[in-house]
């Protein structure tokens, strides 16, 4: 298979408004690749190379692009085969150290020397995470199981276990369901995290699932834990081995009963009463790898388990919600498991939600007690109940600030995601709620993720995520969904969160409908 034929198919995808037929186009094209092009397929057509980040800028891609002539007998442009292509972004990414601007340039030139204009756009927007063609990974898994003759539940399960849609497709399209089978929770393989959607309040919570599980929503960084004896390995959200960051955790793991297991839990600092520190606070601790004892010791961490998902050579994810957490209760000591209350009286889940807003927690979590773990799903079997409304949204851009913010990125332009069209849609733009070292930490790295500016506009690759608190929702015919936030103002960045987990244009919507759909 050809690139040609990649970005031929990611063009049509974008031209094409109807799920089913993106998903139509995705799977004619997946049909057509041999078994070792499927991976590299499969992460084209989901927005990202198979090698993640290359470590090459936006402004050296535009120099390496700059239009040249062909060597005398180079092959002709538009010829590259896929494979080509994928060994060209393996030897980007694996060079390194001295000297390696100038190597990564060569590589860059003699790639895009034998692509066409076409081609070399799709690559530079592949390479800075800008590829919106409308094919997210959901859609990605639903063409897979087309090709492959497959029901779309089952790839996305085995996607959801094994981590990696690439490596799922190659057993679908090659071995069908039987080689799926072979998909299951592994320990040391991190399993994507199930999320929650939004309940008004806890009578809303009840009146969707009945009785229910209350949970604290406690507001520090989510962690998987993986042990087999005394190795144990700890996951953060977006699935980063964040081990050596947190040695306090590892050590509670391997105190636990349990030989084997897999725990879905947070980590948290506290305060010396036990009242949890803020957010950004807890998130000091993840992603270092120096300096960790220092920090261990002037800001430990809490380690708190609600879910089993993996015991003693047993996997749970498919038990109801109230065996794993008795499961859970029989292995993990009370001062090591989330603060929890099981009813369906709402003014007892009331004063639960009080006490934990009291004890300086975000609110409840509402958990359906029949309800299986769904990895990577946001479903309706697990809600979180929060005091005011917030919405996670990707930052799009940022305008330069004026007086006491000059010459610091303010103003931000806040989208949401739509899952029909691989991009997101502009909600409108907020500077409120923004400290003085927040606005220094956001203009570094908004700057990082530049792609483009104009005169007073940086516009930033869709990455980061920032929780947004608002009054409502109102209509607004000035952005494109229609929408806009109400009083909208920065809550917290979310450094832990990927632009996938934002929130939708739809939940967007809905919160219109339930506030009256007024303007």
């Amino acid at each position: 298979m050809r690139l040609h034929d990649v970005v031929q198919t990611s063009r049509a995808v974008a031209q094409t408004s109807g799920r089913l037929a993106k998903i139509e186009l995705l799977a004619a094209l997946l049909k057509r690749a041999a078994p070792d092009e499927i991976a590299t397929a499969i992460a084209f057509l989901s927005g990202s190379p198979r090698q993640g980040r290359i470590g090459v800028g936006y402004a050296t891609l535009q120099a390496a692009r700059a239009e040249r002539a062909p060597e005398p007998g180079a092959a002709p442009r538009g010829s590259l085969e896929l494979a080509e292509v994928d060994r060209s972004l393996d030897r980007l990414a694996q060079t390194t150290g001295k000297g390696s601007a100038r190597a990564k340039d060569r590589l860059l030139r003699e790639l895009f020397e034998r692509t066409t204009e076409d081609e070399q756009a799709f690559l530079l927007r592949l390479m800075i995470g800008e590829l919106r063609q409308g094919a997210l990974e959901g859609l990605v898994a639903e063409a897979v199981a087309r090709a492959a003759g497959l029901e779309s539940d089952l790839v996305r399960r085995a996607a959801m276990l094994a981590g990696d849609l690439g490596a799922v497709a190659h057993v679908a399209l090659t071995e069908g369901a039987q080689g799926l089978a072979r998909c299951r929770v592994e320990l040391f393989r991190p399993v994507q995290p199930m999320l929650a959607q939004a309940a008004d309040d806890v009578l809303d919570a009840l009146t969707q699932l009945g009785e229910a599980a209350f949970e604290y929503k406690l507001d520090g960084a989510r962690i998987q834990v993986h042990k087999r004896g005394d190795e144990v390995r700890v996951f953060s959200r977006q699935l980063n081995d964040v081990t050596v960051a947190v040695p306090e955790v590892v050590a509670a793991a391997r105190r636990l009963a349990l030989r084997e297991a897999i725990l879905d839990g947070e980590a948290i600092a506290l305060r010396p009463d036990g009242r949890p520190l803020p957010f950004q606070v807890t998130m000091r601790r993840f992603g270092r790898k120096l300096d960790v004892e220092r920090l261990r010791a002037e800001l430990p961490l809490a380690s708190v388990f609600f879910d089993l998902l993996y015991a003693d050579g047993s996997p749970l994810l498919d038990e109801p919600y109230a065996r794993r957490f008795a499961a859970l209760a029989a292995a993990v000591p009370e001062a090591h498991r989330v603060p929890r209350l099981m009813t369906a009286d709402p003014r007892e889940a009331g004063r639960f939600f009080e006490q934990a807003i009291a004890a300086g927690h975000e609110g409840l979590m509402a958990k359906a007690l029949g309800a299986r773990y769904d990895a990577g799903a946001r479903g309706a079997a697990w809600l979180k109940v929060k005091p005011a409304q917030t919405l996670d949204l990707v930052v799009l851009a940022a305008e330069w600030g004026h007086g006491r913010r000059s010459g610091r990125l303010s103003n931000l332009h806040l989208g949401a995601r739509d899952p029909d069209t691989g991009g997101f849609v502009m909600l409108g733009k907020t500077f409120k709620g923004m400290r003085d070292e927040m606005l220094e930490w956001q203009t570094q790295k908004l700057l990082e993720l530049e792609t483009s500016r104009d005169g007073y506009t940086v516009y930033v690759r869709p990455e980061l995520l920032v929780e947004v608190a608002f009054n409502d929702v109102q209509a607004s015919p000035q952005y494109p969904g229609g929408l806009t936030l109400r009083f909208a103002r920065v809550k917290r960045y979310r450094p832990d969160k990927g632009p996938d987990m934002a929130d939708t244009i739809a939940t967007v919507r809905e919160l219109h409908r339930r506030g009256g759909g007024a303007g």
